[in-house]
């Protein structure tokens, strides 16, 4: 298998087992592979939504690095998610419990873009490219 460079968000979640169904319903993530501890919890979990690749990590009190974006209030990072069905995908996760932070719009600067953040404080941008019309000048 050929490796090419890309981004593989690590995200971290409270509880792994049942918070995992959630990316499934919302975004269509198929689960390549899942290593769990001797207590059942999720060690890692690796999905794929479409071409991109992201991780699961179930909080773990023994591991202080991995945690929650709740305890802050907000996710620390944006993930930005590229796809063709910006407003199905979008539309898919506010109906499997993500809420909305804007709606999606198509931007100046050629990319049409809506923002939400899923059950367990992470902040998403669901986008693609738009073709450039004939008056914008990007």
């Amino acid at each position: 298998m050929e490796t090419k460079t890309a981004f593989a968000p690590m995200l971290t979640i409270r509880n792994g087992v049942t918070d995992i169904d959630f990316y499934k319903n919302a975004f269509g993530a198929v689960e390549n592979m899942r290593l769990n501890n001797d207590d059942g919890s999720v060690h890692v979990a690796e999905f794929m939504i479409e071409d991109a690749m992201f991780h699961l990590h179930e909080m773990m009190p023994h591991n202080p690095a991995k945690i929650s974006p709740d305890k802050y209030n907000s996710s620390t990072v944006i993930i930005g998610l590229m796809t063709e069905d910006v407003h199905g995908l979008f539309n898919r996760a506010i109906t499997a419990g993500a809420t909305i932070i804007s709606p999606v719009i198509d931007y100046e600067y050629g990319y049409r873009q809506g923002e939400l953040k899923d059950p367990f404080g992470h902040h998403w941008v669901i986008q693609c490219r738009i073709p450039a019309s004939p008056d914008w000048k990007g």
